[in-house]
């Protein structure tokens, strides 16, 4: 390791994160994909299904699917989102020395890319994928307002929780990247309420019309006709979600809570240990020219802030609701640096102690989880 890496302690926090992106995927691949396979085997074989939107585009190119195409098809997405999110970061804040603790905060953070890699297959990733596409491409004309709408759509075909973890953060950046510099007219507030008018009501009837209409052994039985190996039955041990009402996801939720509840001081703890970030994320609102501005974009991440928190009521997947909303703090924070403002916001110190601990820490914690912490 060369003597500047060592002169450098965030470039060397850097360099650990890329080595613990490796392990936590060398230890994910050793594990049983069983939820992320079966998204892959439901199709729209019984009609309109709820979750089924990426099994069916599978089908179209594989008439069986094997248990690798799980990691191949996670991983490219895994890859795609880490060069769109540093493509993202260069272009909002560049890859300068006084920005390097923003970098390991972000990118090093085990709420994002670390504990993506441990969520392979899972449709989290989706979310966060098209929100920075987003935040990369022009923002100027109504086609945009449109493009976010299209997204919405396909990651509540996705996965209708969608509506309540990536939509608004998609909408977020909207209203900050298009609405406040174009300001409203006629066109762009009728294809905006249009846009949340086909969301929600697409989120309706997946929600209560896209339950699989046929017996369920006739569907375990289609899944397991799509399987390469039909032999691995335990992978189909989940096929009872798709027949699953939402009172019993709540019903579940709710006695499980006690036990999962247990895990909030960690999420605090986690969340404290970003304490750095969420500062110079302050200081940026405070910064904005507008008194306007800074209402609009507090408003925001309330609202984004309140879907999670009915997530949590609703389905106890807790570890990954935390780590999302994390990102979507981090994806509004790039929102916001693109918003005028009135002064320049001082970055992460480089040589606090402090801070040097906490970003040493954020590194070598390989991911928050599922269910709960770790």
């Amino acid at each position: 390791m060369n003597l500047r890496l060592w002169q450098n302690p965030w470039r060397l926090m850097l360099a650990v994160n890329a080595a613990v992106f490796i392990g936590v995927f060398l230890h994910k691949i050793a594990l049983p994909p069983y939820v992320p396979y079966i998204h892959l085997l439901v199709d729209y074989h019984f009609g309109f299904t709820k979750r089924a939107l990426i099994g069916a585009a599978v089908s179209l190119f594989a008439a069986k699917v094997p248990v690798w195409l799980v990691f191949a098809l996670a991983g490219t997405a895994w890859i795609i989102t880490l060069g769109l999110f540093l493509q993202l970061f260069r272009r909002t804040f560049g890859f300068h020395e006084r920005h390097l603790p923003l970098l390991v905060f972000m990118a090093g953070s085990p709420f994002f890319l670390k504990n993506f890699m441990h969520t392979l297959g899972h449709f989290d990733i989706y979310g966060c994928l098209l929100a920075i596409c987003l935040l990369l491409i022009p923002a100027r004309s109504i086609a945009y307002v449109l493009l976010a709408a299209v997204f919405s759509i396909v990651l509540v075909l996705i996965h209708h929780i969608h509506v309540l973890m990536y939509v608004p953060t998609i909408a977020a950046i909207v209203v900050l990247r298009h609405y406040l510099p174009q300001g409203l007219t006629w066109q762009n507030v009728i294809a905006g309420l249009a846009a949340c008018a086909g969301s929600a009501s697409l989120f309706i009837a997946t929600q209560f019309f896209g339950a699989v209409d046929a017996p369920p052994q006739a569907f375990v039985d289609h899944l397991q006709s799509r399987m390469a190996d039909p032999s691995r039955t335990d992978l189909l041990s989940f096929a009872y979600i798709w027949y699953q009402p939402l009172s019993k996801e709540i019903a579940d939720t709710w006695a499980r809570l006690p036990h999962n509840i247990l895990g909030v001081p960690v999420f605090a703890l986690l969340i404290w240990l970003h304490t750095p970030l969420w500062r110079y994320f302050a200081g940026l609102i405070r910064a904005l020219a507008g008194e306007m501005h800074r209402r609009i974009v507090i408003a925001a991440l309330a609202i984004v802030s309140a879907g999670y928190l009915v997530m949590f009521a609703i389905v106890f997947d807790y570890s990954r609701w935390v780590s999302n909303w994390a990102v979507c703090m981090f994806l509004v924070l790039h929102a916001v640096k693109m918003l005028p403002a009135s002064r320049e916001t001082s970055p992460i110190p480089t040589d606090d102690t402090k801070t040097t601990i906490f970003g040493a820490i954020v590194s070598l914690i390989p991911r928050v989880g599922i269910v709960r912490p770790f």
